[in-house]
């Protein structure tokens, strides 16, 4: 029976990459290798993660993201219209430069036989009575942001679709067959991962990037309405849960701020499944904007970091859980790591087995909680 998400215990989905996956794609990428090499890597890799992750007592399975190279750029690139394209700068983050990739309008939009579905596929073979795959996706939003990252890129989408009307439709289109035909392949559990209300709070991050002019309320109504779009659309069956984050770069964050100021767009009007959140310090405010949440949907708290190694006091998580009870009932909430630990593939700054302990701890504590 298929199980759908999330799980009292649960992760965002993406994985330290093995540094034999790491070699096979700088090789790859140094035509030291073929296509066909670098997926038989791929695939044992990624056969062996989700062994680990059984063990560990996941519900469900992913493919860690092995197959990407960042968390949202390979998905935009499997969409026609849409091209790989390197900058003269990465995006900056607190501390840290990122790796430069990025995606380019190339012409209109349209999302048939994405490369994604494939992937899903392989990582369904490992199903069974006590394990369901799911697949992570960035949210449309964040494709949306993407291509309007500065004046350039703007100017190049306006080009191409004078009318943001058109480009909407097209975006949310394309998502919507992709949706469409991963369904047809099996797949009840999809995850929009989803940058754009974490940085929404962040009153730095948008002046540098948008001026003075920028209107916090303006941005939060064009991202609801593009999300729901899809979501809107969903066929029956599948659940779609978002995660939002305030970017994952190499134990780095590009982002700061509390909940309140998204929570009645986000929380209230996203027709989204469950809510994936980070909760890990104090940038992410207080539990108190989770009153935004509609009765009955759950909330996964992600209590646990994965920027460090360290691991948390379990009764400090425990407690901060039964806080978050106050206000979301109990049985409405899960738990989870803040994030992915490999949200592009450089990863974050701790090793394969402290990983692994993090999400034990995770399962410990939800066992403790919730009797699961």
């Amino acid at each position: 029976m298929t199980q759908l998400a999330p799980n009292r215990y649960d992760v965002v989905g993406s994985f330290l990459r093995p540094e034999r996956l790491k070699e096979a794609r700088a090789q790859h990428a140094a035509g030291a290798i073929d296509d066909a090499a670098l997926t038989a890597i791929e695939n044992e890799c990624i056969t062996e993660l989700i062994e680990r992750e059984k063990a560990a007592g996941l519900r469900f399975i992913t493919d860690g993201e092995f197959r990407r190279g960042y968390w949202h750029l390979d998905f935009m690139w499997g969409f026609g219209g849409i091209d790989h394209v390197e900058l003269e700068r990465g995006y900056q983050f607190v501390g840290e430069e990122t790796t430069k990739g990025s995606a380019i309008l190339t012409g209109k939009i349209t999302g048939s036989g994405h490369p994604f579905i494939e992937h899903f596929k392989f990582v369904q073979q490992f199903e069974d009575e006590n394990h369901t795959a799911k697949q992570t996706v960035p949210a449309p939003a964040q494709l949306l942001l993407e291509l309007y990252r500065n004046e350039a890129a703007i100017e190049r989408v306006h080009a191409i679709y004078p009318d943001e009307e058109e480009l909407f439709a097209d975006i949310a289109a394309a998502y919507r067959t992709f949706i469409e035909e991963i369904y047809e392949a099996g797949c009840r559990n999809l995850q929009f991962d989803d940058c754009t209300w974490g940085i929404l709070v962040d009153d730095r991050y948008w002046k540098d990037r948008r001026g003075d002019d920028f209107s916090e309320i303006t941005e939060a109504e064009k991202y609801l309405r593009l999300n729901n779009l899809v979501l809107e659309g969903k066929p029956e069956g599948m659940v779609i849960n978002t995660h939002v984050c305030r970017g994952n770069y190499h134990s780095t964050y590009a982002s700061s701020g509390p909940y309140d100021a998204i929570a009645p767009f986000l929380f209230s009007r996203e027709h989204t499944d469950a809510f994936y959140l980070e909760f890990d310090d104090e940038r992410s405010g207080s539990f108190e904007p989770l009153k935004y949440v509609p009765e009955g949907k759950k909330v996964v708290l992600g209590l646990i970091t994965t920027k460090r190694p360290e691991l948390e006091d379990r009764d400090a998580v425990i407690a901060r859980i039964h806080e978050a009870a106050q206000i979301v009932p109990l049985e409405n909430l899960c738990l989870s790591p803040q994030c992915g630990f490999a949200s592009c593939e450089i990863g974050n700054k701790l090793t394969e087995d402290e990983q692994w302990a993090k999400v034990a701890l995770v399962k410990s504590i939800a066992e403790e909680v919730w009797g699961c």
